[in-house]
């Protein structure tokens, strides 16, 4: 299926929100096309509900994660 991805909005890809980067990196695409995509279906739809979708997407996706840090052991003998 999707190996494991998850869908939130991009922090690296982000030009407003990042939604359509997140989207990309959920399909595999590049973020340029993701957005020439959204584009043409804003305008097609007469831009309105374009904007709509992407104020909701921006509210309900997850911001990205940050990389997660090991734990550092203790030293011991510190001192």
């Amino acid at each position: 299926m999707n190996n494991g991805k998850r869908l939130w909005r991009s922090d690296d890809e982000k030009m407003i929100a990042g939604v359509c980067g997140g989207i990309a990196e959920f399909l595999g695409w590049t973020p340029l096309s993701v957005r020439v995509l959204y584009v043409l279906i804003s305008i097609c739809s007469a831009a309105f509900p374009g904007f709509i979708a992407y104020l909701v997407l921006w509210f309900v996706m997850p911001r990205q994660l940050p990389p997660a840090i090991p734990a550092q052991s203790p030293t011991s003998g510190a001192g």
